[in-house]
This record gives structure tokens, sequence and C-alpha cells, in this order.
């Protein structure tokens, strides 16, 4: 869903319903996710519903970013689960 509200004359405001996410897991391992509902996808993790994270509980989120084009999303989503992405999170989420 997108605003037709403007915000300080920049145009219309941008719905941002795709989310990237970093868990930090107990054993110092880090998860990538996407989602349109942050919230219930960290009780999905919580509840130990996620097979990765489920063995690996409690979890940290570090950082989401949100996206309001899914495209863009899912291309975050696989740069952070690259090398350089890895190496990229390291240096400024962890």
């Amino acid at each position: 869903m997108t605003s037709s509200a403007s915000f300080g004359g920049q145009g219309p405001l941008v719905s941002f319903q795709w989310h990237v996410y970093i868990l930090k897991c107990t054993d110092d391992t880090y998860y990538v996710g996407r989602t349109t509902n942050l919230e219930d996808r960290m009780h999905r993790h919580n509840m130990g519903y996620v097979k990765y994270t489920s063995t690996r509980l409690p979890i940290q989120l570090i950082v989401f970013l949100s996206f309001a084009d899914e495209w863009k999303a899912v291309q975050m989503e696989q740069y952070l689960k690259s090398g350089s992405g890895r190496a990229f999170a390291k240096k400024h989420f962890y």
C-alpha cells in the first residue's frame, strides 16, 4: 500500500513492505532473512518454527532494512549472504 500523502513537499510517502533482517544466534552464527511481516517472522523464529534458528535460541535482531520494492529486498538478501556481503555486514552491523 502506498500513501498519497506528501512529506515536506518531497512527493508521496512510500510504504516499506519488505524487510531484510540479520539475526545473531547463541552459537555466534548469523541468519539473514526477508519478510513482509517482521513482527510475525521474529515470533516464528523465537517459537522454534524456523529450522536453522530453532536449535540456536535465543536469537537477537541485529539490524533490519526496509524496502518498498520486493526485488531490491531480494537483491540485498542475496548480497548479505555472499562473501562480500558477509564482510560488509561484519564491518557495519556486528
